[in-house]
C-alpha cells in the first residue's frame, strides 16, 4: 500500500555545518536532552504517565464536552427531521420499517459521525500537540501484531521514506487512510450501543401491527430527539476520548523515533 505523510506531523532537518571545535562545543550545547527535533517545533517532551492534564483534556473536553455537543447538534438534527415531515398511517416514525425507521437512522448516525469525529479529532489533537497544548503520551509501548501495527501507522519500510508527499493523489490516499480506520471503529460501537439502543426504542414505543408484523410506532415528538440526543452523546463519549488518545500515543512514538513522516493508506 502507498504510504501518505500526516502533513500536521512533518518537518524537514536542515544539515548544520561544523567547521571548528568552538562550532561542536556550540551544537552540543545547543541539542536538547531528547534527540526528537519534533520538540524543536513545538511538541513536548512525551509523558512518562497520564497526566492530571491529559485526562481532563481525554475526559473533559473531548469526553464530557463532546457529549454535549454532539448531543446538542443531532438533537436538532432529528427535530429538523421528524417535525417538519407530514405522516399518515402508512407513513409515520418506525422502528425497523421503511422509509422512517429510527433503526436505520441509529446505524448512518454512527457511521457518519464515527468518520467526522475521527477527522476532527485528528486536526485538533494534532494541532495541539504541534502547539505545546498538550503533552504526548510516551509510556505506551509499541504494539507487535501485525494488524494492529498497520491500524496505528506503524507497518512502514525505509522505502517509505521516498514516497512522494503532496499532490491530489497524496490527499487522497491519506485522507482514505483515516476513513477506513473511523469505519473499523465503528464495529465495536455498534456492538456496544445497537442492542441497548433497541431495547429503549421499544420501551418508549408504541407496538402495534403493521401488515403480517408487529413494530414501534412514534410521535414526532419527543422520543426521536431524546433518543439522537442520547446516542450522539454517549458516542461521542465513547469515540472522542479513544480517538484523542490514539493520537496522543501515535505522537509519543513519533517524538521517541524522531520521525520526518508517519500515517499510511
Amino acid at each position: 500500500m502507498p504510504w501518505a505523510t500526516n502533513p500536521l506531523f512533518s518537518r524537514q532537518q536542515q544539515p548544520q555545518e561544523v567547521t571548528s571545535e568552538s562550532d561542536v562545543e556550540a551544537a552540543a550545547q545547543d541539542a536538547p536532552a531528547d534527540p526528537s527535533d519534533l520538540q524543536a517545533a513545538g511538541f513536548l517532551e512525551p509523558s512518562t504517565k497520564l497526566t492530571a492534564h491529559q485526562m481532563f483534556y481525554l475526559f473533559g473536553l473531548d469526553g464530557v464536552g463532546a457529549f454535549i455537543l454532539s448531543g446538542g447538534i443531532n438533537f436538532a438534527i432529528a427535530y429538523a427531521m421528524y417535525t417538519t415531515q407530514h405522516y399518515t398511517d402508512s407513513n409515520t416514525i418506525r422502528l425497523f420499517q421503511l422509509p422512517n425507521t429510527l433503526a436505520g437512522d441509529m446505524a448512518v448516525t454512527m457511521f457518519i459521525q464515527c468518520i467526522i469525529t475521527w477527522l476532527v479529532e485528528l486536526i485538533l489533537v494534532n494541532r495541539d500537540l504541534k502547539m505545546g497544548g498538550v503533552q504526548a503520551i510516551g509510556f505506551v509501548p509499541e504494539p507487535t501484531n501485525r494488524l494492529v501495527r498497520w491500524y496505528m501507522f506503524l507497518d512502514r519500510t525505509p522505502e517509505d521514506d521516498t514516497d512522494k508527499v503532496g499532490g491530489f493523489k497524496h490527499w487522497v490516499s491519506f485522507l482514505g487512510s483515516q476513513v477506513v480506520r473511523a469505519l473499523i471503529s465503528v464495529v465495536p460501537c455498534f456492538v456496544l450501543l445497537f442492542g441497548p439502543s433497541i431495547g429503549f426504542l421499544t420501551l418508549v414505543g408504541t407496538r402495534i401491527p403493521w401488515g403480517s408484523v408487529w413494530d414501534w410506532t412514534y410521535a414526532t415528538k419527543w422520543a426521536p430527539q431524546i433518543f439522537k440526543l442520547l446516542l450522539g452523546g454517549v458516542l461521542s463519549l465513547l469515540t472522542g476520548p479513544a480517538f484523542a488518545a490514539f493520537w496522543l500515543v501515535r505522537c509519543g512514538w513519533a517524538l521517541k523515533k524522531n520521525e520526518a513522516r508517519y500515517g499510511q493508506s
